[in-house]
Formats: structure tokens, C-alpha cells, sequence
């Protein structure tokens, strides 16, 4: 059966969106209309009038000098709205008492597409507030995002068919589909993730889900360090430390009106 037809207006919000997606990994320096275009597939023209409709919306700026577009006020207003709203802003304390208590970088993310975003923790770069963003069959931390994906997708199988082809980043990545399925039945099983080696040479990493109220992981926490310091006697520690944080967050996390009274 063929997918219904989009709303009227729906391709131009398509569009613009992914206008404003290209500053997502591109806009450091701004971008012209012609990187728009060549980013989104637009023609110039195109890409100029959606461009010059989101700067009067706010969404983008535009510098009088060079004609370059950068993100506007309304997209930093709608971030820290949203960081707010995910109660992420009360994150940050505890995984700097993790990461003391440990020794080892830790991390909080969310899934972002095919990415295990991280919003909070020392892979956050100081100056630009960006963290790392890395492939979901890569990492533990998108291992766990998959594992707990959704009560309608236990094992993340759909998810895994949507992020074909599994590309490698180092030669211990998981590429097969059917080893990423039997991984994530794994983790479920398990009730945390790691990985060794498949995102970066010489780096171990641990992740549990930060859980939402239906069982569904809203983030992962992970705890980062080398094999020689994670080693296989001591992986139940830093397991241990990972989930008291991770129980803390799943109360911190929460809306507001969610949270248990004191």
C-alpha cells in the first residue's frame, strides 16, 4: 500500500527543517546559501528564500557583512527550553561525583537519529557546549538506547533494519545486523552494555539506561576509561557506581510534576 500523501505545506517544513539541520555538524563559521544547497540537495534560490523566512522567524541570523546564516535566538531559546524540560540541567553534579568516584569520563546521551547524543559529562566540549556524537551500533551508550528503545521494540530490531548499513569505525565494530540483534538481546538480558574497542582503540565503556516510567531509556549513562583500569575483575564495580547514578537520574530526570514529593 502506498504511504499517504503529505499534508499541504508539509514539503516546505521539510525543507526548512533541514535547513536548519545542516548547522548541525557544518555551521561553525555560518553558512552560505550556496552551502545550504549543496548541503540539502536545494537549488540556490530555494535555499535562500527558506533561509531568509527563518531569519524573520528567528530561527536563523544572517551577517550583515558576509550574507553568512547562523542559528538565531529562537533555536537557543527552544535548546535550553528543551534541556530544561528533560531536567538535564540536574545531571551534571552527579556524573562529576561519578567521575570522581570512578576515575573514568562519564557521559550522559540520548538518542539523536542513528546517534547516541551526549548532552552532559566531560566528552561536553567547554567552549561550544557540543558533546560527542557517535553511531548507535558503535558505542554502549547507543547499544543501550537501542536495547530499551520502547516497549514495542524489545530487542531494537526495527531499529537495527533503519540503521543499515553498519558501517565500522574500528576493526571490532559490529557490522552484521544479526550480531547487533544478538548483542542487544544480550545487554537487555544483562541489564547493561560495553564497549570494547569498537569505537575507539584502547578505550572500555560501560552503559546502563537511565529509564523512564514506561521502562523505555530516555538517556544512557556510561562510564569511559581504558581496559587496564576497567578490567574484567573490576567491571562490577564500576557497573555498581554506573547504576546508583543511573537510579538517581531516572528520579532527576523526571517532569516536575512526576517527581516524588520530600
Amino acid at each position: 500500500m502506498p504511504p499517504p500523501p503529505a499534508p499541504a505545506g508539509a514539503q516546505a517544513v521539510q525543507r526548512a527543517l533541514a535547513i536548519l539541520d545542516c548547522f548541525r555538524e557544518n555551521g561553525a563559521d555560518g553558512l552560505s546559501a550556496s552551502d545550504l544547497a549543496r548541503l540539502t540537495g536545494l537549488s540556490v534560490s530555494t535555499a535562500h528564500r527558506l533561509a531568509r523566512t527563518l531569519v524573520a522567524a528567528g530561527f536563523l541570523d544572517q551577517e550583515a557583512e558576509t550574507a553568512r546564516y547562523r542559528l538565531g535566538a529562537a533555536v537557543a531559546e527552544l535548546g535550553q527550553l528543551a534541556f530544561h524540560q528533560r531536567g538535564l540541567h540536574h545531571a551534571a553534579p552527579e556524573l562529576e561525583q561519578l567521575s570522581r568516584r570512578t576515575s573514568a569520563t562519564a557521559d550522559l546521551a540520548i538518542r539523536s537519529g542513528h546517534h547516541a547524543l551526549i548532552l552532559v559529562g566531560r566528552s561536553v566540549q567547554p567552549g561550544t557546549g557540543l558533546g560527542l556524537r557517535r553511531p548507535l551500533h558503535s558505542t554502549a551508550l547507543g547499544k543501550v538506547l537501542l536495547a530499551w528503545a520502547g516497549p514495542n521494540d524489545a530487542d531494537g530490531d526495527g531499529l537495527v533494519a533503519d540503521l543499515q548499513p553498519l558501517k565500522p569505525v574500528t576493526a571490532r565494530t559490529i557490522t552484521d545486523p544479526e550480531a547487533l540483534r544478538a548483542e542487544l538481546r544480550t545487554v537487555r538480558a544483562a541489564g547493561y552494555a560495553v564497549n570494547d574497542g569498537e569505537s575507539a582503540e584502547h578505550v572500555r565503556t560501560l552503559a546502563v539506561p537511565v529509564l523512564d516510567r514506561t521502562g523505555t531509556a530516555h538517556a544512557a549513562l556510561a562510564v569511559r576509561t581504558t581496559p587496564t583500569v576497567m578490567t574484567e575483575n573490576r567491571l562490577p564495580w564500576f557497573l555498581a557506581n554506573a547504576r546508583t547514578c543511573a537510579d538517581a537520574l531516572e528520579v532527576l530526570l523526571l517532569p516536575p510534576h512526576h517527581r516524588p514529593l520530600h
